[in-house]
Formats: C-alpha cells, sequence, structure tokens
C-alpha cells in the first residue's frame, strides 16, 4: 500500500467513525466579521426530541450572532396514551406523565456538528447534556462520549439539579446538590476542562420572602467543593415562578466577591428570566457594570424556526443594554463567551490528545 493510499484509507476510516487526530478535526474559533452577539445557551431541539436543522440554524444566525454553545435537551417527555390519548405532548407542562434522560441527544448533536465543514463549525460549542446527574456512572457517560467523537465537544450542559415542575418528573431518583454522582461529574470536568452549564434553581416555586431561599447554601457548598471547575449558574438561579429574591443583585455580589467563587459565571437566558432583569433594569446594570466579566448572555430558546423568534429575548434586554457601559455591554454579548469558551476548547482538545491516542 502506497503512503498515499494508507492516507486516504485513514481519512476515509476517520470520515465513517468520527476518529483520527484531534487536532485536524477541531475548527479554529471563527466569528462572522460582523455581529452582535454569542449565544452561550441554546437548545437545537425540544423535549421530544425534534428540532432545527442546523445548516437552517445558520440561516437564522446570520451575520447578527457569532457562535452559539450548542445542546439538545436531556429529558424526554413520554408519550402515555392513557394520560393524553391520541394528543402528543410536546412539553413538559403538557403532560402528567414523567420525563426520562435521552442519552441518544449527545450523538445526535455530534452528528449534526460533524455534518458542517470546519468553517461553520468554528461557530458552534456542542455540549454533552445526556446523563443523568444521580446516576455515579453519569462521569463515564460524559467520558465516553468524548472518547466516540473527539475534537467536538466543549462543556457539559445545560442539565438540571432543581427546576421548578420538571425535577419532580424524572423517572428515577430526584437529583441533588449534595450527590456524589455530581461530584463525580464536576471533577471529571475540572480535570478534562469541559466547561459547565448548570441549571438548578436557588429556592423553591413560590417561595415564601420570610424564607432564606431553600437551595442557596447547598449552592455554594457544591461550588466550594468544585475550585477548578468553571461552572456557568444558567439563570442566576431564578426560575418560572422561582423570582429573584429583594436583594437578589446584593446575593449575586456576595459570591461574585468571594474568591472562593472565582470560577463561577452567570449566564442571563430565558425570556422568563428577561421580563424579571428588565423590571429591576438599574439594579441589574450597575451589578454587571461592576463586575462585567462574570455574565454572558444567553437566549434558551428552543428549536427555533426565524431570526425574529430567536432573538427575541436579545430585544426584550434593550433595556437593559442601554444602562450598561461599552465594555461591559460588550463582554456580556460577545468576550465573555469567547473567554470561556475558547478556553474550554482548548484544555478539552489537550485532554483528548493525552488519552485518546
Amino acid at each position: 500500500m502506497t503512503r498515499r493510499t494508507t492516507i486516504l484509507a485513514l481519512a476515509l476510516l476517520s470520515t465513517c467513525f468520527g476518529l483520527g487526530p484531534v487536532a485536524a478535526q477541531t475548527p479554529a474559533p471563527a466569528t462572522p466579521p460582523a455581529y452582535e452577539l454569542n449565544d452561550s445557551h441554546l437548545h437545537l431541539t425540544n423535549y421530544i426530541q425534534e428540532g432545527t436543522d442546523i445548516r437552517k440554524f445558520l440561516d437564522i444566525m446570520g451575520t447578527r450572532v457569532g457562535r452559539v454553545a450548542l445542546f439538545g435537551i436531556p429529558l424526554q417527555q413520554e408519550w402515555s396514551y392513557r394520560n393524553a390519548g391520541d394528543n402528543p405532548p410536546k412539553y413538559y407542562l403538557e403532560s402528567d406523565s414523567p420525563l426520562y434522560y435521552y442519552s441518544f441527544t449527545d450523538a445526535w448533536i455530534a452528528s449534526a456538528y460533524k455534518s458542517l465543514p470546519l468553517e461553520q463549525q468554528a461557530r458552534f460549542d456542542p455540549m454533552i447534556t445526556g446523563f443523568n446527574p444521580a446516576d455515579m456512572y453519569a462521569a463515564d457517560h460524559i467520558k465516553r462520549v468524548l472518547k466516540v467523537f473527539p475534537g467536538v465537544f466543549t462543556g457539559i450542559g445545560e442539565f438540571t439539579v432543581h427546576k421548578e415542575f420538571v425535577s419532580g418528573k424524572v423517572a428515577g431518583d430526584v437529583a441533588s446538590l449534595d450527590d456524589p454522582a455530581l461530584d463525580r461529574i464536576l471533577d471529571f470536568c475540572a480535570e478534562s476542562g469541559l466547561l459547565v452549564i448548570l441549571h438548578s434553581d436557588f429556592d423553591t416555586p413560590y417561595p415564601k420572602p420570610e424564607v432564606a431561599p431553600a437551595y442557596l447554601a447547598q449552592m455554594k457548598a457544591l461550588f466550594r467543593r468544585h475550585p477548578k471547575t468553571t461552572i456557568i449558574w444558567a439563570h442566576m438561579g431564578i426560575g418560572r415562578v422561582v423570582r429573584p429574591v429583594e436583594h437578589h443583585t446584593a446575593m449575586l455580589e456576595e459570591l461574585i466577591k468571594d474568591p472562593a467563587f472565582s470560577n463561577l459565571y452567570f449566564d442571563i437566558s430565558w425570556t422568563e428570566v428577561a421580563d424579571k432583569v428588565v423590571k429591576r433594569a438599574d439594579d441589574f446594570a450597575e451589578l454587571i457594570n461592576r463586575h462585567p466579566d462574570r455574565f454572558l448572555f444567553g437566549t434558551d430558546e428552543v428549536a427555533p424556526a426565524t431570526q425574529q423568534a430567536y432573538l427575541r429575548i436579545y430585544s426584550i434586554y434593550e433595556p437593559l443594554w442601554k444602562l450598561l457601559t461599552p465594555v461591559a455591554s460588550e463582554k456580556v454579548r460577545k468576550g465573555n463567551y469567547e473567554h470561556l469558551f475558547d478556553e474550554a476548547r482548548h484544555r478539552v482538545r489537550a485532554w483528548e490528545q493525552a488519552h485518546l491516542n
């Protein structure tokens, strides 16, 4: 076999099985010449694993969105005929039937990403989501995904521990911030460099104002146990009915100023969060202007069909953008994404090179 034939054969194997030298498969970070934002939080698929074709989504991004953290949804809504009859539920609030973990979402996202040419791959940072954070084997699943799809993933998440109306519907054990399974996951992320997007409400639904937030102390303890894991706390702990506490910005600033939490960042994704933040835009703008390196913009849109639908939250935040300094606005909309995700890409690719030969 000639050298040229050998190279062609190896290239064919790499194409068929997603293997081969990691560096050759990993595009350099790139963005269009002009763009307004990066998106740290995008679900390409929904709760029944249907979604937007990735090429159509590139058209939806257009020249307004530079890069996107790309993931599915780790939970599948069960269609129980006894519960819903001939009306299949497409969202978790449309059925009393349980949700269950759907690990194939990671392969689906990887396949969509790998179908693109390198210059288009460079605009995405795929994330691993198809694991159960209450399962001690979850860290092994994450490691296995890196082995099967080297050069693809940048982090894990968005995955959920406490989420209103969702946590109680998940089949099997309830996830916990104190669970050793979660510690194993975050320990491996520290080792491999995987960036973490974690959704965990800081309180229960419809909290009483005079009672301390139910999960805040556990969140702090979790962050302290994992100082070498870079974590983005999705939605700043806010939910649909888990509203900001009266002194929410003060609570966030306490975390930001604590050296023990220097690895902690916050995304301001989800329209439910945007509506609440805009009502207190002055307070949140002052906080972000004081600490512009710690916040990222994300949409939290699910399988958007049009650019208007995709960027509606960006428009909702217009009152906030007007109150931010130019430096803070640029960092929240673009710069912090590039800093965190570029660093994670570099570290994960280095781990893959060291462990997957």
